[in-house]
Parts: C-alpha cells; sequence; structure tokens
C-alpha cells in the first residue's frame, strides 16, 4: 500500500504538449515534479482543446493571477488542468497587459466563467467572449483591483453604515495612527519609544482639576500633623488586667467570672474552695 495516490510520470508529457499544441506552446518546463506551458496568448483556446481532447485533461481546477509590474505584459493568467483518467495535472501560462484581453475559456469549461471573473476582479485582466464579466468579491462601486502590486494595502476608501443616512456610505481612508512609522532599533540598544500619554507631560497643565499641591507637600503636611498631635493626658489602660474600666462593679463581676468560667476540655478543674495540691504530691 502506498501511502499516497500514485500519479503518472512526467516523462514525455512536454513532448507530447508540444506535438498536440503545436506552435501555441512558447516555453515548456518540468520542476519540483510539476508541468508548465508556456502558451500565446492568441492561442489559447487551441492549445487548450487540445489538451482538453486528445491528452485527456478533462478538468480545469483554477484559474490565477499574477502581477510583474516591471514586464511589459505585467500580468501572468495561470491555468491548472487535472486528467481524472491518468491522475496527472499540469500548469498551463499565459501573458498580457491592462488592455490586450485574454481568449475566455467559457466554451471548453463552463466554470471558468467564475474563475474568470475573479481575476478580473482582483488585477484588472480583460477576457474576451466572456458574457459575463463583472466584479465577483468586491463592492459594484469599488474601484480599482486589489491585487495589483501598485495598489495600496489600505484601499483608497472604506465603507461604514452611516445611521444618519441609514445606508452604506463611502468615505476616503483617513489613518487614525501613522503605522507606517516603524521603528527598527533593538531597545537594548538604547531605542526611545514614545508611549501613549508622554505628550499629557510636555502640557504646563493636565486637563481637568489640577491638584493644589504637590505629593511631597501633603506627605510633608502629614508628618507636621503627627507631630503637632499631643500625646493624651490619661493613658486608656487599666493597672491590672481584672480592671475593665467600667467601674468597681463590672471589676467584681469580671473577677467571678473569670474564677468560675469552664475549665479548658482536657483538665479537671479543682472545686471552689478546695486547696491545690502541689506537684508531684501523692
Amino acid at each position: 500500500m502506498s501511502p499516497a495516490p500514485a500519479y503518472t510520470t512526467n516523462e514525455g508529457v512536454i513532448d507530447a504538449a508540444r506535438e498536440a499544441c503545436g506552435l501555441a506552446v512558447i516555453d515548456a518546463w518540468e520542476r519540483v515534479g510539476e508541468v508548465t506551458l508556456v502558451v500565446t496568448r492568441d492561442l489559447l483556446v487551441p492549445a487548450m482543446t487540445a489538451l482538453r481532447d486528445d491528452l485527456h485533461y478533462q478538468q480545469l481546477m483554477e484559474i490565477a493571477g499574477v502581477d510583474y509590474p516591471e514586464r511589459a505584459e505585467r500580468f501572468e493568467v495561470v491555468y491548472h488542468l487535472l486528467s481524472v483518467t491518468k491522475n496527472h495535472r499540469i500548469r498551463v501560462k499565459v501573458s498580457t497587459d491592462e488592455v490586450q484581453p485574454v481568449p475566455s475559456v467559457t466554451s471548453l469549461w463552463p466554470v471558468a466563467g467564475w474563475l474568470e471573473r475573479e481575476v478580473f476582479d482582483m488585477y484588472g485582466v480583460l477576457f474576451s467572449a466572456n458574457t459575463d464579466l463583472r466584479r465577483i468579491l468586491t463592492d459594484y462601486g469599488f474601484v480599482g483591483h486589489p491585487q495589483r502590486k501598485d495598489f495600496p494595502l489600505t484601499g483608497f476608501v472604506e465603507l461604514r453604515y452611516s445611521d444618519e443616512a441609514k445606508r452604506v456610505v463611502y468615505e476616503p481612508v483617513q489613518l487614525a495612527q501613522d503605522f507606517r512609522t516603524f521603528d527598527f532599533l533593538s531597545p537594548w540598544e538604547g531605542a526611545e519609544y514614545a508611549l501613549p500619554g508622554d505628550e499629557k507631560a510636555k502640557l504646563p497643565e493636565a486637563k481637568g482639576a489640577p491638584s493644589p499641591v504637590t505629593a511631597d507637600q501633603v506627605q510633608r503636611a502629614d508628618a507636621a500633623a503627627t507631630l503637632a498631635t499631643p500625646p493624651p493626658s490619661t493613658p486608656k489602660v487599666t493597672e491590672r488586667p481584672s480592671d475593665t474600666g467600667a467601674g468597681a462593679a463590672a471589676n467584681e463581676a469580671t473577677k467571678r467570672v473569670r474564677r468560675f468560667a469552664a475549665p479548658t476540655v482536657g483538665v479537671i478543674a479543682p472545686k471552689p474552695g478546695a486547696p491545690r495540691k502541689p506537684k508531684g504530691a501523692a
């Protein structure tokens, strides 16, 4: 048993593709076990027809876009085909720009209509013979193509629901903070970071009602008040533990309670009036 399905070898695939597609194949190579064909844009549909009918790549799995701004034809449209009978995949590439349309393959695979719309929405690539070429991921009023390399990450507009207008409105993007300003210095090398709230220290007076005194003045005032307070004339203590401070009657009651109080658990209390035996006596 193999842990993965067995794939058909790539041996002879490029030669068979060149023979089937003829002059449509500009370049071809095999890398990391994958075969790629570069096809001229005008002969894309005949080449795809030959790959489907003659080489039995029955299914169109994906259409992707790539942007190379430095190239004259900055966009690449990449097709991924699958052969169900041979359990083999092949990749087909064509190049174009913002003006030249790519022939649609919806006549070969109807599913290409949605995939071409996605490439058009993200990159702005035009597809001829696509009868429903419109945006599919962005909104109807969206301006630009988000996957282009020159499109800003934050976009140009942002949308929100307006409670006043009772609808979704578009507004220009306003950055609340300069998040593009990065400090790449290491904190161990003495980097200086401006923390939120540091700007308040530069103000002569913070917002709100300021304190009339400083913390140092409050501390010195507490120490002066402690030294200025005279000690009490009569200490709130008693001379003996039996004195409660509530008078002679309360003192006598306290003595009687202590004398007849319940003994501690495990200790036999002597009878009232009986003399105590000295320790060690028989």
